[in-house]
């Protein structure tokens, strides 16, 4: 199976890629043999409490809080015409991805009007704690595990139904990336009910949800996907460096066509239920 496109990588113009490089990026792509990518640079306007990254991003941070610094889009977008002529086979796509979108729509609408922006996601990166925001692995110290996972899925369709600027919906499953050891095995089950209420405000919101690589997407969530009516998907190594670009897309590929997926005739869109190119 030839790879899919990565619609999620990331290069040194988003703040949090410290060895980012888009030009390194699109050279591993074309050595893959991918047909497209997209980069998908962070776009956050929400100060969050910084936790362990106080190691890297100090300089981002006052008071314990992370504020991450303006996106260049003139910088970027010249950067990205740089290489689309120097990588002519490669269809490279511009993209954002947005933090919390539904609490910063003047933001970013101002943002995506300085430029064409191929690709836009919309992430849920942090939620409420106490008087600031917080990522899941700063929650989980001081908040019951399952508990999070239900207020993340559960705010999941109010980000969707509060921002029609991104047309991708990132890692459904995010918090599990840190999930604590003392919580036990993560099981999607024990949380079908809130996953598929996610997943059906999304379908019912015409959003295309990303089958994301960098922790795979458990398959069974996959599965209430399609049976809570979606019929779009995307792929995304999520890679913050060139070597980890294109990682685990055959397998999520893989595992997105035994669902019923398939590519169009344009490698960069997504994959369509029953699609068959």
């Amino acid at each position: 199976m030839q790879l899919p496109a990565d619609s999620h990588a990331h290069s040194e113009w988003s703040w949090d890629a410290l060895s980012g490089s888009l030009d390194r990026s699109c050279a591993r792509a074309v050595a893959l043999g991918m047909p497209a990518i997209a980069f998908t640079e962070h776009l956050d306007f929400t100060p969050f409490r910084a936790g362990h990254l106080v190691e890297g991003y100090g300089h981002l941070v006052v008071d314990g809080i992370l504020h991450a610094p303006p996106f260049d889009v003139d910088g970027y977008l010249s950067a990205v015409d740089a290489c689309r002529a120097r990588y002519p086979g490669l269809r490279i796509l511009t993209g954002l991805e947005v933090g919390q979108p539904h609490h910063h729509g003047r933001e970013v609408a101002d943002v995506l009007a300085r430029g064409r922006f191929d690709r836009v996601l919309g992430s849920l990166h942090c939620l409420p704690d106490g008087d600031a925001f917080a990522e899941p692995f700063a929650l989980f110290p001081h908040r019951d595990a399952p508990t999070v996972m239900r207020e993340y899925l559960a705010e999941l369709p109010r980000m969707v139904a509060g921002s029609d600027l991104f047309e991708v919906v990132s890692h459904i499953d995010y918090p599990v990336r840190s999930w604590p050891e003392d919580a036990g095995p993560f099981d999607p089950e024990d949380f079908e009910e809130e996953f598929r209420t996610a997943l059906r405000a999304v379908a019912d919101a015409d959003r295309v949800l990303e089958v994301n690589a960098k922790l795979p997407l458990d398959p069974r969530i996959l599965a209430w996907w399609r049976e809570e009516g979606g019929r779009r998907v995307t792929f995304g190594s999520d890679g913050h460096e060139p070597e980890t670009v294109g990682r685990g897309l055959e397998r999520v590929a893989v595992m997105a066509a035994s669902q019923g997926f398939g590519p169009t005739s344009r490698p960069e869109d997504p994959w369509l239920l029953g699609a068959r190119a």
